[in-house]
């Protein structure tokens, strides 16, 4: 097979620099247009944002504003650290972003008592509180008929990740908590009989769970209603790798690098580079690349069929790893000794697009990236992703003229510090990056968030993304999260009187200007 590569339609449509206010052959599904990206948790509500009104009411802000997208981060159940990132599951919906208003007209709760109506999140006094009202909800279902759809629910996604999961999650809050290979070694390596006996033993537990799972997907339901009749779209999030201690894993083994117990035996991460002397250990288990192409990429497929119910279009984080990972032996402590290792992502997306034809994937291409990645994510017709905050300094490839059409730009993500932060920040090693920021954008310094949004939007990127706190020109209090800071992240919430009609008439006045409408 020759080495060129092909360059396939891609669910992004290029656009000329030339010709930015033109409109789309209908059979485009992305004309050039900008979002926002907002993590449900950031919404304002009672305890923790979540899916509900509020939601809703966000949908048609963001209409308002003439944006077309909206952008979450991962929206499956958290594990350590109240990370999106580590989750265990990557099919599950996190029960915590049900909304308690939508119980109450429901008639599943009679009231909420409580109120955490602040700029930050505090998981530690929330999640105890919606845990017990959740439960509450569950069982006053559980005591009704089941609707025809709960049973249509169990049905759909019953063998392929909810009876796994449900199990699962009973199982360890019945362990307090737990690892899963720190339970019963029969359990922990899911012998049948100790199964059935769980099953029998925690049937309550495990029909709460797959309630508050059905809830969740009800009320996300109701949220892509509202999305689909204001025209908006929802763009999500997965990360490549999946979290240890998961559903997915405990129900799974065979797909990864682990030894007899259920330890990895490699870990993902990233090696040493200018930013850490020591690389990043995230300690994830490795995929076992071999085993799943012998399954056809079953879970693979699973997996993207579940994230196209609930997206229109997904960013996959890490893209690289699909070309080769770094394989961290799991006795070191640091991600210094390693190696990279090939990953069949040819195989698997060509797999993929057989299933998804549109296969509508961003892929996070930040970092050292290399030629193969690009290749990789050329061939498939993928949008990669630029990040203005990254473009001020020598021979930046993520630097306005270095923007293709075929991107997804963002002043900054999630895991940066705020426009405003970032231009503020006290570091000396920014100076040089801040004035030639000023100086390529031919700014005064005095609004520099929207000096930056101005920059992304006016560019050739067919999409334009933006933070929240970057429209709101907030600083790095409002930070998202901190990379290698376990403590103090995904906490930040706005409040409704920070949008404003005149901050809704910048953002529409904008989105004219530079033909995302």
């Amino acid at each position: 097979m020759s080495a060129q590569v092909v360059m396939r339609p891609s669910v992004l449509s290029i656009y000329s620099p030339h010709s930015i206010r033109a409109t789309l052959p209908d059979t485009s599904p992305l004309p050039r247009s900008g979002g926002i990206l907002l993590h449900p948790t950031s919404l304002p509500g009672s305890g923790i944002g979540d899916i509900g009104p509020a939601a809703r009411r966000f949908v048609r802000v963001v209409a308002e504003m003439g944006l077309r997208w909206w952008q979450m981060l991962p929206i499956g159940p958290t594990g350590y650290g109240d990370s999106p990132y580590q989750s265990p599951s990557t099919f599950a919906g996190n029960p915590l972003l049900v909304s308690l208003d939508d119980l109450v007209t429901d008639g599943l709760l009679d009231d909420i008592i409580g109120d955490f109506e602040v700029g930050r999140v505090d998981f530690g006094e929330v999640i105890p509180w919606k845990r017990k009202l959740l439960d509450r909800a569950a069982a006053r279902f559980a005591s009704r008929p089941f609707p025809q759809d709960y049973d249509e629910f169990r049905d759909r996604h019953g063998s392929v990740w909810l009876d796994d999961f449900s199990v699962f999650m009973a199982l360890k809050r019945a362990n307090g908590l737990r690892p899963w290979w720190e339970w019963d070694r029969e359990l922990a390596q899911r012998r049948p009989r100790a199964i059935r006996r769980a099953r029998a033993d925690l049937d309550a537990e495990i029909e709460t769970v797959v309630i508050e799972q059905y809830l969740f997907d009800r009320q996300f339901k109701s949220l892509r209603e509202t999305c689909e009749a204001t025209g908006l779209g929802l763009i999500g999030d997965i990360p490549i790798f999946v979290a240890h201690d998961s559903a997915d894993v405990w129900a799974n083994p065979s797909l990864y690098h682990l030894d007899e117990v259920g330890n990895p035996v490699v870990v993902a991460g990233v090696p040493p580079d200018y930013f850490s002397a020591t690389g990043q250990r995230w300690g994830n288990p490795l995929y076992d690349w071999e085993r799943h192409a012998e399954t056809g990429f079953a879970w693979w497929t699973d997996r993207m069929r579940r994230v196209f119910e609930l997206f229109d279009i997904v960013r996959i984080d890490h893209f690289r790893g699909f070309v080769s990972s770094w394989h961290i032996p799991a006795s070191e402590p640091t991600a210094v000794e390693g190696e990279w290792v090939p990953a069949p992502g040819r195989e698997l997306f060509e797999h993929l697009e057989s299933r998804f034809p549109d296969l509508p994937v961003i892929a996070e291409d930040l970092g050292l990236i290399t030629p193969e990645v690009e290749k990789l994510r050329d061939e498939f017709g993928l949008p990669g992703m630029k990040v203005l905050q990254f473009g001020f300094g020598t021979e930046s490839a993520h630097a306005l003229d270095q923007f293709r059409e075929h991107v997804v730009a963002y002043t900054g993500t999630h895991d940066n510090d705020t426009a405003r932060g970032w231009f503020e920040s006290a570091d000396p090693r920014r100076r040089p990056e801040r004035r030639a920021a000023m100086r390529e954008l031919g700014s005064d310094g005095s609004d520099f968030a929207w000096d930056l949004i101005e920059a992304v939007f006016g560019s050739v990127a067919v999409v334009a993304m933006a933070p929240l706190q970057d429209l709101l020109s907030l600083g790095s209090e409002s930070r998202m999260n901190t990379p290698g800071v376990e403590a103090g992240n995904w906490r930040w919430r706005f409040r409704w009187e920070d949008i404003t009609a005149e901050l809704i008439g910048r953002m529409a006045d904008l989105v004219a200007r530079t033909g995302r409408g």
